[in-house]
């Protein structure tokens, strides 16, 4: 183990909304370094949220990440030759970054032509409590529900 905690380098902020959250939701979605591209695709994506639904784009996806955002998760655990799933409540980084990338992984599978109509598309859907992304975290919620009984086991 290393002696010492790695330390986090602080983001910068994104240029059109100054948050450095959708700083870090482009640096997930960036592909082969290209981040000016992965800019492009997220802008256009908000664009289009707010075209499709008449609101603010930027509020939306905010919206969307929060309701794709888990609070429990489960962990494996090895206890005398056994394998228990543990649920255990998730640390507030790890949570956006789930977040983040339950979005751009569920936005990825969908068919559309753009990454940003994808994108779009699973933003309004996750921010309305449906699509790929707010599932997955509604089956790790319930699967962290069906092993509460190995709580106990807990750290």
């Amino acid at each position: 183990m290393r002696k010492t905690k790695a330390k986090k380098i602080p983001l910068a902020a994104d240029p059109r909304y100054n948050d450095v959250l959708v700083t870090r939701f482009v640096n997930n979605l960036m592909l082969g370094g290209k981040k000016n591209t992965a800019f492009n695709i997220f802008y256009d994506a908000v664009d289009r949220i707010a075209k499709q639904t008449g609101e603010n784009g930027y509020e939306i996806w905010k919206r969307a990440l929060n309701n794709v955002t888990p609070a429990v998760e489960v962990r494996s655990r090895r206890i005398g030759g056994a394998t228990f799933q543990i649920p255990s409540e998730v640390r507030a980084d790890r949570k956006t970054s789930l977040s983040i990338k339950w979005l751009i992984r569920y936005s990825r599978e969908r068919n559309g032509r753009s990454m940003a109509e994808k994108l779009a598309n699973e933003v309004i859907a996750a921010s309305k409590g449906e699509g790929g992304a707010f599932k997955k975290k509604e089956d790790t919620h319930r699967m962290a529900e069906a092993n509460k009984a190995f709580a106990h086991f807990r750290v």
